[in-house]
């Protein structure tokens, strides 16, 4: 069967090669920054007191979905505070030393942002927890009976972690953290002004209707919005005479990718379609699906199936996944009585919940 990567795919929250663009399009100061009005209004609050009281902002994590704006995030609170920010990553930093290589370059009021901070090493957060708590580096020098334990003070930092599975991270690593703040996919309503912005910013004229358009079908995720914005572009650039993107536009080009109304692209229809055609809707195991639509494991799990339980199309039991009548009903199927009183079943057990909860 024809398997795609993960990579390659136009709808995958993660960062793939059609993000080159990206940088371009990210706000640089908070009052540009779209949606999360929450965190940002906290956010503010935090970053005023800091500089007030002439302090480093407390270490921050930022965890939620992929795409919705964390690296940016990181990036504004640097610029709110003034202060100069070093970026890494969890996979980077294979080893203590390089860990110590990084906090001793550290200025004042630093800030450092570790991006996918669950994929830290154990031995590498053994070493941050005194850093992140003490402004300490603790050193054993040599080795047997001669060794001895040195300490370096480190300067005032701000640590920001973002990761996309908070429960991984491990409790101590967790609660040195003072600031927790989780991002929530955007509304169809924020995400049209994203899309508005970076239309400006590409110097392309859209129609208010095709903003919308692509907004609701962008899952939510604004890295999504503009990589579909982008696409769009080259639609009008070959299609469009007047190179606008309209709503006749917008929906042709979409249809053509096979990204449906609600988002969803022929992997995740075709995921649905197993579930529900093959194994009569579940409960059915997740290597079982895999091996029956040809796709990896990890990429329904961690890509494909968020979103759809994210939306109530699909719900994970004790026994395996389930379609809901949401999903029976975006494929134009026909939901079986006994499969919806099985259904009303698990929901009376408590064994399917609200994922939003």
């Amino acid at each position: 069967m024809f398997d795609i990567e993960d990579e390659d795919r136009l709808i995958t929250s993660t960062r793939n090669s059609e993000d080159t663009q990206e940088n371009s399009l990210r706000p640089k100061c908070m009052s540009d920054y779209i949606g999360q009005d929450k965190i940002k209004n906290n956010l503010e609050i935090y970053i005023t007191a800091a500089r007030n009281r002439g302090e480093a902002l407390d270490h921050v994590l930022l965890y939620g979905p992929p795409g919705l704006g964390k690296t940016t995030l990181s990036h504004i609170i640097a610029s709110e505070m003034g202060s100069q920010i070093r970026v890494t990553s969890g996979p980077a930093i294979e080893k203590a030393g390089d860990l110590a290589a990084i906090l001793t370059n550290l200025a004042d009021d630093d800030i450092l942002f570790i991006d996918e901070i669950h994929r830290l090493n154990r031995n590498v957060e053994e070493v941050l927890y005194p850093a992140m708590e003490d402004y300490a580096l603790d050193i054993v020098i040599g080795k047997g009976p001669s060794a001895r334990s040195l300490r370096i003070d480190l300067p005032r930092f701000t640590l920001i972690g973002a990761t996309t599975k908070a429960g991984m991270l491990t409790s101590p690593l967790r609660d040195r953290f003072g600031v927790n703040l989780r991002l929530e996919l955007y509304t169809p309503e924020d995400l049209s002004v994203i899309v508005d912005r970076s239309a400006s910013l590409l110097n392309v004229e859209i129609d208010s209707e095709a903003t919308y358009e692509i907004a609701r079908r962008s899952r939510g995720t604004p890295r999504i919005a503009n990589r579909l914005l982008k696409r769009m572009r080259d639609f009008a650039e070959v299609l469009s005479e007047d190179k606008r993107i309209s709503i006749e536009l917008a929906r042709k080009g979409l249809s053509l990718m096979e990204v449906d109304d609600k988002g969803l692209d022929y992997i995740d229809r075709k995921l649905l379609t197993a579930i529900i055609d093959t194994f009569n809707g579940g409960p059915v195991g997740l290597d079982t699906i895999s091996a029956s639509v040809g796709e990896d494991s990890n990429t329904l799990e961690d890509v494909c199936e968020p979103y759809l339980m994210q939306i109530g199309f699909i719900a994970r039991t004790p026994r395996g996944r389930v379609c809901l009548p949401a999903a029976y009903e975006h494929l134009g199927k026909r939901l079986p009585e006994d499969k919806l009183e099985q259904i009303k079943q698990f929901e009376k057990e408590g064994i399917i919940k609200d994922e939003k909860e």
